[in-house]
C-alpha cells in the first residue's frame, strides 16, 4: 500500500495557486471505511467563481447523498472557494462512493477543484514523535483510547527512554533511537521515513519533540507534520522558555500548533491559545500552566487534521470547525 504521506502534496510548496488541502491527498478517495452513520467528507478548493456551490450540491443529489453539515469560504486575499461538507448515503450506501465520484468528475474538471473523499470518523493513522517531555503525548494517547480523537498511532518513536512506559500503558509500540550526534540524528530521521512507509502513515505530530528536523525531512513531511511551540508567539528559545518568560515577567503565556516547514517554528498556524499570568507565578507554575495549553493546543490541531477541517490558502489555514 502506497503511504499517503508520500502519495500526497509532493510538490506543494504553500503557493497561491494551486493550493492543495492540509492531510489529505489531491483529487484522491481515502480508504472506505463502514461507519453506522455511512457518512463522508468533502473538501475542496478551487478558484472562487459562480455556480461552484449548486454545481457540488446537484452532484449529491445525483448520487443519491444529502447534505448533513456544510461550511464554506471564499479568500480575498488569493481569490479561492473552500468549502467542506458531511454526505449522508441515504440510498445503496455500499455504492455512494462510486456514484459520487463518478457524478463529482464534471464538475472537479470544470473548476480545476483540488478534492478529497473520505468517511467521516475514520481513524488517521498517526506517527508520534517524542524526547522527554510526556504531556502531549499522554494526553494525544488517552484521548485516542477514550474515543475522543480519531487516531489510529501505530508508533511513538522518541530519542530518550522517557515515553517507554506511557506508550506500553496504552498498548502502543515504542522505538527508543539515541541521538548523539549528526550521524544518529540522521540515522533516526531515515527511521522516520521507514516508519511513514512502513506503517502507511497519514500523519507525523512533533509532540514536544525537541531536534530540529533537516530541510530534507521537512520536505518530505510538508503539508502532513504539526509541531507543538511553547509560546503564542515564538519569543523565548532554547531548553527553559518558561524560565525566560518569569525572568522577563511576561503577562500572557500560551501555546501554537503549526505545520511544519523549513521555517523553523514559523509554519502555517493552525491553532494557537494563551492564559494571563502575573508576577506571582513561579517558574514552576508557568511550566504547569503552559503544559495544559500546550497539550490542548495540540490536540485540537490533530482533531482538525484528522477530520479534514484545514485547508490551506497560501501560508495561512482555512479551519472548518
Amino acid at each position: 500500500m502506497v503511504s499517503h504521506l508520500h502519495a500526497s502534496h509532493d510538490s506543494h510548496q504553500f503557493s497561491a495557486d494551486p493550493l492543495p488541502l492540509y492531510s489529505v491527498s489531491t483529487n484522491t478517495i481515502a480508504p472506505a471505511e463502514t461507519t453506522d452513520s455511512t457518512q463522508w467528507v468533502l473538501t475542496l478548493s478551487c478558484i472562487d467563481g459562480p455556480g461552484i456551490v449548486h454545481a457540488i450540491s446537484g452532484a449529491i443529489v445525483a448520487a443519491g447523498g444529502n447534505i448533513a453539515e456544510s461550511q464554506q469560504f471564499a479568500s480575498a486575499d488569493t481569490g479561492r472557494f473552500f468549502m467542506r461538507l458531511q454526505v449522508e448515503a441515504v440510498a445503496q450506501p455500499e455504492t455512494f462512493e462510486q456514484r459520487f465520484t463518478g457524478a463529482l468528475a464534471p464538475v472537479t474538471e470544470r473548476y480545476h477543484m483540488t478534492w478529497r473523499l473520505d468517511t467521516v470518523g475514520r481513524p488517521v493513522r498517526t506517527l508520534l514523535l517524542a524526547s522527554t517531555a510526556t504531556h502531549c503525548v499522554n494526553d494525544l494517547l488517552y484521548r485516542r483510547r477514550a474515543g475522543q480523537l480519531p487516531i489510529e498511532v501505530p508508533l511513538v518513536l522518541s530519542n530518550h527512554e522517557t515515553m517507554r512506559d506511557i506508550a506500553e500503558f496504552y498498548g502502543v509500540p515504542f522505538e527508543h533511537r539515541p541521538i548523539a550526534g549528526a550521524d544518529d540524528k540522521a540515522a533516526f530521521e531515515r527511521r522516520v521515513l521507514e516508519a511513514v512507509e512502513e506503517l502507511d502513515i497519514e500523519l507525523v505530530v512533533l509532540a514536544r519533540y525537541m531536534q530540529i528536523l533537516s530541510p530534507e525531512l521537512c520536505e518530505a513531511l510538508e503539508g502532513r507534520a504539526i509541531n507543538i511551540h511553547h509560546s503564542f508567539l515564538p519569543g523565548f528559545k532554547g531548553a527553559n522558555p518558561y524560565k525566560q518568560a518569569h525572568q522577563r515577567g511576561v503577562k500572557l503565556i500560551g501555546a501554537t500548533a503549526h505545520f511544519v516547514t523549513t521555517d523553523l517554528d514559523e509554519g502555517p498556524i493552525i491553532e494557537q491559545d494563551t492564559t494571563r499570568v502575573d508576577h506571582s507565578y513561579s517558574p514552576r507554575e508557568l511550566v504547569q500552566l503552559g503544559q495544559d495549553i500546550e497539550a490542548r493546543v495540540l490536540r485540537h490541531a490533530v482533531n482538525w487534521f484528522a477530520e479534514n477541517r484545514i485547508l490551506a490558502d497560501g501560508d495561512r489555514t482555512i479551519i472548518f470547525q
